[in-house]
C-alpha cells in the first residue's frame, strides 16, 4: 500500500526532476545549501531505469555522498534498495553526467562521514532523531 507521504515524495520528486530536466540544471539545481544530484537506479524488482532527485551533503574529490534518510521515515527509499541491489548507476550533477558505482559506508568510514555531513548539514542529525534506524550513508564512486 502506498502512503500519503510516498506519494508526495513521488509528486515533488516528478516537478522537481521537471524543472531540473527543462533549465538544464539552472533551476532546483541545488536545495537547502546542497547540490542536487539527478540519480538514475536500476529497479530491484523492475529491472527498469528509475530516477530521483536527492541532495549530496558532501563531495570528496570525485566520490558522491548521499544520505538515505527519506525524511526520517522508519523505512528506506526506493532508491536505496534499487542501488544496493544494483550498484551500477548514474548521476547528473552540474549539469555533468557521471556513471558511479555505489557502496554503503560502515564502521569508522560511516562514523568519519556522518560526522563531517551533519557538522556542514544539521538536518541530517535531525532526521535521525526521528527513526531507530541508522540512516546509511552511501558513497558512490567513478567507474
Amino acid at each position: 500500500m502506498t502512503s500519503g507521504k510516498d506519494l508526495t515524495f513521488k509528486a515533488v520528486t516528478r516537478f522537481h526532476r521537471a524543472l531540473y530536466d527543462l533549465s538544464k540544471g539552472r533551476i532546483a539545481g541545488s536545495g537547502g545549501g546542497m547540490p542536487v544530484v539527478k540519480l538514475t537506479t536500476v529497479g530491484r524488482k523492475s529491472g527498469e531505469r528509475r530516477v530521483t532527485m536527492l541532495t549530496t551533503p558532501l563531495e570528496l574529490g570525485a566520490n558522491v555522498i548521499l544520505v538515505a534518510s527519506y525524511g526520517g521515515d522508519d523505512r528506506h527509499p526506493a532508491w536505496y534498495g534499487n542501488l544496493v541491489a544494483h550498484s551500477d548507476v548514474d548521476i547528473q550533477l552540474r549539469g555533468q553526467t557521471r556513471s558511479m558505482r555505489a557502496r554503503v559506508a560502515d564502521g569508522e568510514e560511516r562514523d568519519r562521514l556522518w560526522t563531517q555531513l551533519t557538522a556542514a548539514h544539521a538536518n541530517y542529525a535531525g532526521y535521525q532523531t526521528k527513526t531507530t534506524r541508522v540512516l546509511p550513508v552511501v558513497v558512490l564512486e567513478p567507474r
